[in-house]
C-alpha cells in the first residue's frame, strides 16, 4: 500500500522501522527462523499500524526512540499473528508468496510466530510508561482470544452479526486502536487524549476489516495475493456473506461450502453475493466507521499534524487491494 500523500519525514520513518524491523529478526542463533521471518517481512505489507504510531506521535512532544520501539513492536505483534494465522488456516500463501507454513512445516512456521512475540516483548521493555505496557498486553489477549472465536465459528451459517463484529474487534481493530493510542503515550499526550485515539483506532480498525472481507470477493487474484472467495472456502463468514444470508435459500446454499470447493464454483457463489446488494452494505457500514473515526479527530485542537491522519482516512475509505 503506497501512501505518497504522507509528508516525507513521515516517509522516512517508515523506512527507519522498516530498518529495524530487520534487525530484530535477525538471530545468529536460529537463522532458519531469522530466514523465515525475513521471508515474511519481504513479501511487504501495509505497515499501517507504524504508520499510526508515528503519526499520533506527532500530536504531542516525543523522542523519536521511543515511538520506534512502540512501533516495531505493535508490527512484530502483527506478523506473528499472521504466522500463526497461516497454520491455523492451512495457508499456502500470503500476499502472493509462499507462507512460512507451505515453505518449512509448522513446526517452523509456529515457533517462528513465538519468536516474533517474544521479540515485541523485548522492543516494549524499552518503553518507560507502564500504560503502554498495558494497553498492549490487554490488546495481545484479545488478539488470541479472537483468534479462538474465529477458529469455533467456521462453517457456523447461523451465527449473527453481532459475533461477527466481536471477532474482528478483536482480531484487527484493537491493534490498530493500541497502535494509535501508543504514539500518544510515548507522545506524552493528556490521558484523555490518547484514550481518544485508542477510540479513532478502534473505528478506523473496524472499517479496515469490513474493507478487506469486501475485497475477498470484489478483488483479483494479483491483488489479494490470494484467490477471491478464499475466506468464505476456508468458513470464515463475513459482513458481506451475513447479508447475503437474509435470503434464506442461499443460506442453505453456503452450507455446502468447503476446502474442496473448486474456484469455478466459489465464482458462482461470489457473483451471487455481488448480485445480492451485499457489497454495497457492507461499503457502507465501513464507510460508517471511517465518518466515526474522523468525528473524533474533530474533538482534537486544530493542528497540521491532524491533516496525515484525516488523509490516511480517506485513502483507506477509497482502497481497492
Amino acid at each position: 500500500m503506497k501512501l505518497n500523500f504522507l509528508y516525507s519525514n513521515i516517509q522516512a520513518d517508515v523506512a527507519a522501522i522498516e530498518e529495524e524491523l530487520r534487525r530484530a529478526v535477525a538471530s545468529e542463533q536460529a537463522p532458519l527462523i531469522e530466514e523465515a521471518a525475513l521471508q515474511l517481512l519481504d513479501a511487504g505489507g501495509k505497515r499501517i499500524r507504524p504508520i499510526f504510531v508515528c503519526l499520533t506521535a506527532r500530536l504531542g512532544q516525543f523522542e523519536w526512540n521511543q515511538v520506534e520501539q512502540a512501533a516495531v513492536a505493535v508490527e512484530l505483534i502483527h506478523m506473528a499473528s499472521i504466522v500463526h494465522d497461516d497454520v491455523v488456516d492451512d495457508a499456502d500463501v500470503r500476499r502472493g508468496r509462499p507462507t512460512i507454513k507451505s515453505k518449512w512445516g509448522n513446526h517452523v512456521a509456529m515457533y517462528t510466530g513465538d519468536f516474533l512475540f517474544a521479540k515485541s516483548l523485548e522492543y516494549m521493555t524499552k518503553i518507560l510508561n507502564p500504560e503502554a505496557h498495558q494497553v498492549l498486553s490487554n490488546v495481545t489477549v484479545e488478539l488470541a482470544v479472537g483468534e479462538i472465536e474465529q477458529l469455533r465459528a467456521k462453517y457456523n451459517f447461523d451465527q449473527n452479526v453481532r459475533t461477527y463484529l466481536r471477532r474482528i474487534k478483536r482480531k484487527t481493530a484493537l491493534l490498530i486502536a493500541a497502535s494509535c493510542q501508543l504514539g500518544g503515550i510515548v507522545a506524552q499526550l493528556d490521558p484523555k487524549m490518547h484514550r481518544k485515539l485508542f477510540l479513532f483506532g478502534y473505528y478506523v480498525g473496524m472499517s479496515f476489516q469490513i474493507t478487506d472481507d469486501v475485497l475477498d470477493f470484489t478483488g483479483s487474484e494479483k491483488s489479494l495475493g490470494k484467490p477471491a472467495g478464499d475466506d468464505l472456502r476456508q468458513g470464515n463468514i463475513t459482513l458481506p456473506v451475513f447479508f447475503a444470508m437474509e435470503d434464506e435459500a442461499f443460506r442453505v446454499k453456503l452450507r455446502g461450502i468447503t476446502e474442496q470447493t473448486t474456484k469455478d464454483e466459489m465464482q458462482a457463489f461470489i457473483a451471487e453475493i455481488k448480485a445480492s446488494g451485499a457489497i454495497k452494505k457492507s461499503e457502507a457500514v465501513a464507510e460508517s466507521y471511517l465518518q466515526k473515526a474522523i468525528a473524533i479527530l474533530e474533538e482534537f485542537p486544530p493542528s497540521k499534524e491532524l491533516k496525515p491522519l484525516k488523509q490516511i482516512v480517506q485513502f483507506l475509505d477509497k482502497r481497492k487491494y
